[in-house]
């Protein structure tokens, strides 16, 4: 069971609790995520299951869109609303145009400061864990970049918004920093990812839906649940490799793929579906399959 299958993730779970599922629904072992959503948060969670578990290495740097809710009035330990809070609740004002100026501050490349409630290492070990056990957790600010932030609407004490952002970047320090700013404290109300890198909602399903399109017994029930292989790293050209092609890139060895000559890197198909490989120019028209996904 080789492929990529975009799970709509619900409030509650982690991400290692969606992929826990998968293996019990799909009754395979082979399957991990591309990229960590938080508990609270639902929406896009890619999977990717038996051999094209190895293209994660791929999706490292992926762009990520969310929408979501910050509420105003009071900080919590995580930035979240699963946090305990960290001060009294304060009753706010918030005039739009205030909050507009303030989110313009937090476009383009920014400095930021992780969670203490997060995946970050701290000597080997993740923050959130050092937190649990309440010991310091000191966090260095790091370079990230929101491409969008826009607001959507301001309501009471809580503003809606709509960002696209680069790997990195958490939008509970987001929500954290305008509080702060704005001297009133907030915390990440709500938040739902609507796209990783070329997947989006209009791809996911649930693992209710999942489990249904299984327990139906149909000879195919999964065929349209997977993204389809060629849709999948859309930046890299295709190319539907002969039967000698086929064995040489199988074997490791490099191969000649003439109608590619202008690309970097390209993906290998042996028919319609089968990825086979990833290969990458070593000079003109010889490529060398920097992963093979099959034997």
């Amino acid at each position: 069971m080789n492929g990529v299958l975009i799970i709509d993730k619900p409030a509650g779970l982690t991400s290692h609790d969606v992929v826990n599922r998968a293996r019990r629904i799909l009754h395979e072992r082979s399957i991990g995520h591309l990229g960590t959503l938080d508990p609270m948060a639902t929406g896009v969670l890619p999977l990717v299951t038996g051999n094209l578990t190895r293209l994660a290495q791929f999706y490292t740097s992926s762009e990520k869109t969310y929408e979501g809710t910050i509420r105003f009035g009071l900080a919590t330990d995580t930035y979240d609303a699963d946090g305990e809070p960290t001060s009294p609740p304060q009753e706010v004002n918030l005039i739009v145009e205030e909050i507009e100026s303030l989110a313009s501050r937090f476009r383009g490349v920014i400095e930021q400061t992780p969670p203490p409630f997060s995946a970050k290492k701290i000597k080997g070990v993740p923050a959130y864990k050092l937190a649990r056990q309440q010991k310091q957790v000191v966090l260095q600010p790091v370079q990230v970049e929101i491409k969008e932030f826009e607001i959507i609407a301001v309501e009471a004490d809580c503003v809606r918004f709509q960002a696209r952002v680069a790997s990195g970047t958490y939008m509970r320090s987001v929500a954290h920093d305008m509080g702060r700013e704005l001297g009133c404290g907030a915390h990440l109300e709500s938040l739902r990812r609507t796209a990783v890198a070329e997947f989006t909602l209009e791809d996911a399903y649930t693992l209710e839906q999942l489990a249904d399109r299984l327990s139906k017994g149909t000879p195919h029930p999964l065929e349209d649940v997977f993204v389809h292989p060629r849709k999948l790293l859309p930046d890299f050209p295709s190319v539907t490799a002969d039967e000698a092609t086929v064995a040489r890139i199988r074997s490791g060895r490099t191969v000649n793929l003439l109608e590619l000559s202008r690309a970097r890197q390209v993906k290998v198909f042996s028919g319609q579906r089968d990825l086979i490989a990833i290969a990458t120019r070593v000079a003109g028209t010889l490529f060398h399959p920097k992963l093979v996904l099959c034997g």
